[in-house]
């Protein structure tokens, strides 16, 4: 059998898609990758035998551009986006069984286009619960400027949800799929996520919330086991004192730089302990000479959050779930999107902080005193024992089953 999985997203969307080719290949079928142009998503999927077909920009390019893009450069993007799943993406699944996309919405739909065109099976895939309708929670369009509880119904403003999504895609998508002969579609967010999606979170992290009105699969969190080794300067540090506090903010750009890596150090330090900075897109690095700060790119975040004190970064799916299952404290300060759920849920498990504000010095070390307390990590060492480590395999599994069973053309799982 074979399977392509697509996205457009930064390394956090990529890398579940390679936990769950390295599923696949494992159960015998054969799987590929699209994904943004960006080096290191290629060396990655690269160095586990995964093919890769890059389409779209450099996601890194646009995030961390010197300007934010204009109005017109986003909707240039989105049409261009949406064209490439009816060419670049169809091409790569052209002899496949099934294509899973997940990621933007735009870019979905256009998947699932070209799914339905090719007669193949397709599946939506949601790393976190509430991007989905759901009448527990309102739709991420509506998180920074939150209505009071109860003042209007959740599935009202999914419909306007819905409503938005096809004033901004669905001329471009209806365009493309006229083409290829497939009628036009009237609903293009539920024509991409299904009325079946998958959800690949932990259950203990983000349960998908019952009763619903979708029947969600919910997998686990596809997790590749990482083997790779801590670099030597790395390991150096880390036997040099005691377990350092780990900043890293992954694939964003933290406009205020200077000022969040400075507040960060100086809550750490006053905190009495050593700092590890993660550059990632945002470029973080020490703000002086001093031995008890030391940066670090791309490493095995699995064998280092097990070595540190506490985790302070951005919210990521992945970056949570593996901070939760190496049981490191936490404290998340969420730049948007699903990271504000993921910071919500950090401090309702008790395994952590958050801090939905400008990062101040003050600030992060009352909340990094809390994550450092003994009763955290004791409670983040329990929750990290119901961490599942065999979403990517359950998945991987469920997705063959059902293309074997079914048989059909054309069939969203």
């Amino acid at each position: 059998m074979r399977v392509l999985l697509s996205t457009y997203d930064s390394r956090g969307g990529v890398e579940p898609l390679v936990g769950l080719a390295v599923q696949l290949q494992a159960l015998g079928a054969e799987a590929r990758i699209c994904a943004p142009p960006d080096e290191e998503f290629a060396e990655r999927v690269a160095g586990l035998g995964v093919p890769l077909v890059s389409f779209g920009e450099s996601v890194r390019a646009m995030v961390t551009g010197a300007a934010p893009p204009s109005e017109d450069d986003l909707r240039r993007h989105i049409d261009e986006l949406i064209a490439a799943q009816f060419d670049t993406v169809a091409a790569a699944a052209q002899g496949c069984d099934a294509l899973l996309a997940a990621g933007l919405l735009p870019a979905a739909a256009g998947a699932r286009s070209a799914a339905e065109k090719l007669g193949i099976h397709y599946v939506y895939a949601s790393y976190h619960p509430t991007d989905l309708p759901s009448p527990h929670h309102p739709p991420p369009s509506f998180w920074r400027a939150p209505l009071a509880p109860g003042m209007v119904d959740n599935r009202v403003l999914w419909d306007v949800d819905a409503r938005n999504a096809n004033a901004h895609f669905g001329a471009t998508l209806n365009r493309h799929r006229a083409t290829i002969g497939l009628p036009p579609v009237d609903n293009v967010r539920d024509h991409a996520f299904t009325d079946r999606p998958w959800l690949a979170a932990d259950p203990t992290l983000g349960p998908w919330p019952e009763p619903a009105d979708l029947d969600v699969v919910q997998t686990g969190a596809w997790l590749l086991r990482d083997t790779r080794p801590l670099p030597t300067e790395l390991v150096e540090f880390l036997d040099a004192g005691a377990p350092p506090v780990y900043v890293g903010f992954g694939s964003m750009p933290v406009p205020t730089l200077e000022r969040t890596a400075r507040a960060a150090i100086e809550a750490i330090r006053a905190q009495g302990r050593r700092a590890l900075l993660a550059r990632g897109w945002a470029g973080l690095g020490p703000i002086d000479d001093g031995d008890d700060c030391f940066a670090v790119g791309e490493v095995n975040q699995q064998a280092l959050f097990a070595r540190v004190a506490a985790v302070v970064h951005h919210g990521g799916a992945g970056t949570t779930t593996t901070a939760a299952l190496a049981g490191a404290p936490q404290v998340v300060v969420p730049q948007g999107a699903d990271q504000l759920y993921w910071a919500r849920r950090v401090a309702e498990l008790g395994i952590g902080a958050a801090l939905v504000a400008a990062p101040a010095a003050g600030t992060l070390s009352s909340l990094l005193a809390s994550a450092l307390a003994p009763e955290t990590r004791a409670r983040a060492g329990v929750v990290a024992g119901e961490i599942r480590t065999d979403g990517a395999a359950v998945a991987a599994t469920r997705l063959l089953e059902t293309i074997g069973a079914r048989g059909g053309a054309g069939v969203a799982l």
